[in-house]
């Protein structure tokens, strides 16, 4: 099973921290996944304009084939300015509907304040509800105070939470190969 860990800034590190703990705390679990954190700043972005997909760069085609190829995805975003990054919802905006279809994400963030927590509630999990993933229940919202000046994680409860998100991830990584990618409606 292929997981992309997908770092959706383009500046700063605690997303990359948080993404490289919950790496290894999957690898504890199931080492037969194959595991590959992606860093959006290695990336030379284009903005989706409408253009034919043929017409983008080639940073932005191998990103969305990434997408397409994986099996799950977990997400780290920062919160700015009460949102997530527009390099990550550019991102969102080149995917096909389908290319994360019962796909299992976990979500992990980072802001300045608590109460920017919401964001990934109100933001974040309404465009992974859109393309129909399987979006674990419980994100782990992180902010400075978890952090120590070299971005280092203190915080135990920290260590606990992201140690259940990974447990909860492979467990909806296994359900899902069991789901058909394809929608299927039967009416009877």
């Amino acid at each position: 099973m292929k997981i992309l860990l997908v770092d959706g800034t383009i500046i700063g590190t605690k997303t990359g921290v948080l993404l490289e703990q919950v790496k290894d705390y999957i690898e504890e679990i199931n080492k037969d996944y194959t595991l590959e954190i992606i860093k959006l700043s290695n990336y030379e972005h284009q903005f989706v304009d409408g253009r034919p997909f043929q017409q983008y760069n080639d940073d932005m085609k191998l990103l969305v084939s990434k997408f397409d190829q994986a099996d799950g995805f977990i997400f780290a975003t920062p919160i700015f300015q009460g949102s997530i990054p527009g390099v990550l919802k550019n991102t969102f905006d080149f995917l096909h509907p389908k290319s994360m279809r019962y796909k299992p994400v976990s979500i992990v963030a980072n802001g300045g304040t608590f109460q920017h927590h919401l964001v990934v509630e109100n933001q974040l999990k309404p465009i992974l509800d859109y393309f129909k993933c399987l979006v674990t229940p419980n994100y782990v919202y992180t902010q400075t105070n978890h952090f120590d000046e070299n971005n280092k994680i203190i915080d135990k409860d920290v260590h606990v939470r992201l140690k259940e998100l990974a447990r909860v991830f492979v467990l909806y990584a296994d359900m899902s190969q069991n789901l058909t990618k394809e929608a299927t409606i039967r009416i009877n």
